[in-house]
């Protein structure tokens, strides 16, 4: 059986980390894979519109919303493979409003609106990165009790590998576009000595070492050219 910790000795080397990763998580996720009309018309008769925009406007009003709940809901799902995307539950992640119920142990959340501009941050997390990122979010302390993985497989804005909250590239911070990648999170902080630190290495590499947020990226697609 495949323990998260060979999986950290494997990182130690030059054997592909990935496959390792998904084989972990899959063996964890296998039992959970088994199983307003009036109101336009008012406005018609105000300022003389034609019924026809007006009808157009009726049936705006109708779709825009789940349209646009749907569109969330799948560029949410975008972050996880299709095992974990198809029993996770999806929330907004500016308001925390469940867009769409899971039963499985994933919860995905769409770019948040005030990103959308600089590109994707949608991701999925499972509960310990789930507490990870509301201490992160409320900086407060954090020590995971179980080892835990995150998907981003849509890419990522970027982000500095040594400030937690470092909003935009420096001269000095390691700003870094990682691609698809996964994130993963490890009990025993003695288990990320002999991991590289170096982001730009191509490999898996640890970030934000040192604070209590740190953790495992693990790139798994093209990434951007690196900016250092």
């Amino acid at each position: 059986m495949w323990t998260h910790r060979r999986c950290i000795e494997l990182m130690k080397v030059t054997v592909p980390i990935e496959d390792c990763v998904l084989e972990v998580k899959m063996e964890r996720m296998l039992p959970i894979s088994r199983r307003v009309h009036s109101g336009l018309f008012a406005l018609a008769k105000v300022v003389r519109l034609p019924i026809v925009l007006v009808f157009l406007l009726f049936v705006t009003a109708f779709q825009a919303g789940p349209q646009d709940k749907e569109a969330l809901i799948q560029e949410a799902l975008s972050a996880a493979p299709p095992e974990v995307a198809k029993t996770a539950t999806v929330k907004n992640r500016d308001d925390g409003t469940v867009l769409k119920p899971g039963t499985g142990a994933y919860t995905c959340y769409p770019t948040p609106e005030s990103m959308m501009k600089r590109g994707k941050m949608s991701m999925c997390l499972d509960k310990t990165w789930q507490a990870w990122r509301d201490a992160w979010l409320n900086k407060k302390p954090f020590k995971a009790n179980e080892v835990g993985i995150a998907y981003m497989l849509g890419g990522d804005v970027g982000s500095s590998n040594t400030d937690p909250y470092a909003n935009a590239p420096t001269s000095n911070n390691q700003w870094v576009e990682p691609g698809p990648h996964l994130m993963v999170i490890v009990p025993n902080q003695a288990d990320l000595e002999g991991v590289s630190t170096d982001p730009y290495g191509g490999g898996p590499f640890v970030m934000w070492k040192g604070t209590p947020y740190v953790h495992i990226m693990v790139p798994v697609g093209k990434r951007p050219e690196a900016k250092h």
